[in-house]
C-alpha cells in the first residue's frame, strides 16, 4: 500500500484527531478564562489594552465558543479561518519579542512562534474541513 492510500484511508480520523489536538489549547484556556474571567480582564487592562473587559470576552468566545464548535466540527471551515486570524492577532499584539531582552525575550519568541504555527495548522483545517466525524458532515 502505497503511503498516499494510507492517509486517504485514515483521513477523517487524521482529521478528527487535528481537530481534538489543535482545539485543545483554545478550550483549556477559553475554560480558563471563563472561570477567571474578572482575572483575564484585569491581566488584559495590565498589558494596556483598551476596553479591556470587551477583549477579554472577545478571547473567552474566541477561545471557548469557536474552540467547542470546531472541536465538534461545527461551521468547521469559516471558524478555523477566523481562528486563525485571531490567533495571528493575538501573537502580534500580546507576544511582542522584538521590543523584549533577555530571556523574556526568547520566551515571548517561543509563544509567538508557536501561534504563528497553531495559525497554519488553522488554515490547513479550513482547507481541507473538517471530515467525516463532524457535525458539518450530518
Amino acid at each position: 500500500m502505497r503511503y498516499t492510500q494510507l492517509f486517504d484511508r485514515y483521513r477523517d480520523i487524521l482529521l478528527l484527531i487535528a481537530r481534538v489536538l489543535l482545539m485543545s489549547l483554545f478550550v483549556i484556556f477559553g475554560w480558563d478564562k471563563f472561570m477567571n474571567f474578572s482575572g483575564t480582564a484585569a491581566y488584559m487592562e495590565s498589558v494596556g489594552l483598551p476596553l479591556a473587559t470587551l477583549a477579554a470576552l472577545s478571547a473567552l468566545i474566541m477561545e471557548l465558543v469557536v474552540g467547542l464548535a470546531i472541536l465538534v466540527g461545527l461551521y468547521t471551515r469559516p471558524l478555523a479561518l477566523l481562528l486563525a486570524l485571531y490567533t495571528l492577532l493575538t501573537a502580534l499584539i500580546g507576544h511582542k519579542f522584538w521590543e523584549l531582552t533577555g530571556g523574556m525575550r526568547l520566551d515571548t519568541m517561543i509563544h509567538f512562534y508557536k501561534n504563528m504555527s497553531i495559525a497554519g495548522g488553522l488554515l490547513l483545517l479550513c482547507l481541507t474541513g473538517p471530515g467525516k466525524y463532524s457535525i458539518d458532515r450530518r
